[in-house]
């Protein structure tokens, strides 16, 4: 009980803190409480749907997420020219030309309150409310709102979807001009290299193994015919004679090389076509043997052989079968350079084939990999294409008013009583903690139980200070002076305030627009 009556009469030496602190700020509350205007509040209710067309059908190329849609509106309506434009179009404060425009985005932002519902899977709904001087401009803005609302939402979901498709044409084009060039490259690559080429390898080995099989063939043919030669020169210096008379009449020398040009006319043809200039020289050849069996004087009877100078049997037709042999030796030569020639070229191109098949390989690589992103941009350019004419149209994600604006009838704002009680509280507080606080930071000794825990010595009598009569009354009178000064002079300082210098209410709405909180 002691303690009670010390901390009581400490509470009463320290009273008049205790009572400037909490009726200035009890004053303050009580004024700006019936002094603040009216203020009216609307509000609107929006639902983001989601397609109207079924993504399985057709899908836009603008995919957002409802809650991060729902942020993205809200983002895009809380800018600082938005507020700007709102406020000043539907001069939404009285002395608006006055105010600097961080003030009037501040006000704005906090007269706006934008909810939206929680939980795991939230329904997409957006609640906006505005709080306004009067019913009309409180509706007006948030018609504001809701008309830069689907303005902006139009622009950004058409913006985007032309972005995607003005991208995919632009992918389209590159990636075709890229095929172009690679096609270019391979059919350059095929021209420069068309004799090597892999998917002639297989006709070039089969030509390659004729053109051996030929050249075997001719020096084959060659050696025979030399054989030949040999065998005739050895027959003749033996026997004086060529071969045994046969039975019926005999070739004459140009006969027997007529025949024998046919013969190797048609083995030429079995080989060479009619353009082969071997062929053709043949053919020649031919026609030179013909002309001169044509022109040619009539064989000798036995009768006029027996009266022409006697030579040596068979001598011409010897030199006229060698001299066939060696010629048809000279051509086969030829016929084997020529050939050799051929198979030298062939081997060429075999020798390049397999580099040729790399080169070749990469470039068509090159050219399936850009075939194959040019379908894959060709199909998302459809896609995209479908995506914004559904855009365009309003046939995805869009936003329906489910409660459009409405003017209210009463004020909703502000609660006059429970601002002055709430600020009657306050000062209280305020002014206790204060008192506690001068008590907290005070160490001077005042009882006997302070010196006992300073110094440890128990003082022997307590001796109280003795006032007079007259010390008591004056003391008394001033305290009574002093705290009728605080109840009844500082509110009245605080209303001349109020009215002379600042609007206590205009001071309490400037801190609420700072704070972005409203009473």
């Amino acid at each position: 009980m002691s303690e009670l009556k010390y901390y009581f009469s400490i509470f009463l030496r320290r009273l008049h803190y205790f009572l400037i602190i909490s009726v200035i700020i009890a004053a303050v509350s009580a004024i700006a409480a019936f002094t603040l205007p009216p203020a009216y509040e609307s509000q609107t209710r929006l639902l983001l749907e989601g397609p109207q067309i079924p993504s399985e059908l057709a899908s836009s190329t603008v995919t957002v997420g409802l809650a991060e849609q729902l942020e993205i509106i809200e983002q895009r309506l809380m800018t600082r020219a938005n507020m700007l434009d709102v406020a000043r179009s539907q001069a939404v404060f009285k002395d608006i030309r006055k105010m600097t425009a961080d003030e009037i985005v501040d006000a704005m932002r906090a007269r706006t309150v934008i909810r939206k519902a929680g939980g795991r899977n939230p329904t997409p709904i957006m609640t906006i409310s505005f709080e306004a001087r009067s019913p009309r401009i409180a509706a007006g803005v948030l018609n504001e709102y809701l008309t830069l609302i689907e303005r902006q939402n139009a622009e950004f979901r058409t913006t985007r979807a032309g972005n995607t498709l003005e991208f995919f044409q632009q992918e389209v084009e590159r990636l075709g001009r890229d095929l172009d060039e690679q096609s270019a490259r391979i059919l350059e690559f095929k021209t420069e290299n068309s004799g090597a080429l892999p998917e002639s390898l297989q006709y070039r080995l089969d030509q390659q193994a004729t053109l051996q099989e030929q050249v075997r063939q001719i020096d084959r043919d060659i050696a025979t015919l030399r054989n030949q030669r040999s065998r005739l020169i050895d027959i003749f210096e033996a026997t004086g004679q060529l071969t045994e008379e046969q039975n019926g009449p005999q070739l004459s020398p140009e006969e027997q090389r007529l025949q024998d040009l046919q013969l190797q006319l048609d083995e030429a043809l079995s080989i060479y076509s009619e353009t082969n200039p071997r062929v053709k020289m043949l053919k020649a050849r031919i026609a030179q043997a013909e002309e001169r069996l044509a022109n040619a004087p009539a064989k000798e009877t036995p009768e006029a052989a027996e009266e022409t100078p006697q030579r040596r049997p068979g001598a011409t037709t010897l030199d006229l079968q060698l001299s066939e042999i060696d010629t048809r030796v000279s051509m086969l030569q030829e016929q084997r350079g020529n050939t050799e020639e051929r198979l030298k070229a062939l081997s060429e191109s075999l020798a390049k084939t397999p580099g040729n098949t790399v080169a070749l390989d990469e470039l068509t690589r090159a050219y399936a990999n850009i075939e194959q992103q040019y379908n894959t941009a060709v199909d998302r350019l459809a896609q995209a294409s479908t995506g914004e004419r559904i855009e365009s149209l309003s046939r995805g994600q869009r936003i329906s008013i489910i409660e459009p604006p409405a003017t209210p009838d009463q004020p909703t704002k502000p609660n006059r009583i429970l601002i002055a009680g709430g600020g009657m509280v306050l000062g209280i507080a305020a002014g206790i903690a204060f008192v506690v606080l001068l008590e907290l930071l005070n160490h001077t000794a005042r009882r006997p139980e302070d010196i006992i825990k300073r110094i440890g010595v128990r003082p022997l009598a307590t001796i109280p200070y003795m006032r007079s009569r007259s010390e008591i009354l004056w003391k008394r009178l001033a305290r009574v002076t002093i705290y009728l000064a605080i109840l009844v002079g500082l509110p009245a300082a605080v209303y001349a305030v109020h009215l002379h210098y600042l609007p206590l209410d205009l001071l309490a709405d400037r801190v609420m627009n700072k704070i972005g909180v409203r009473w």
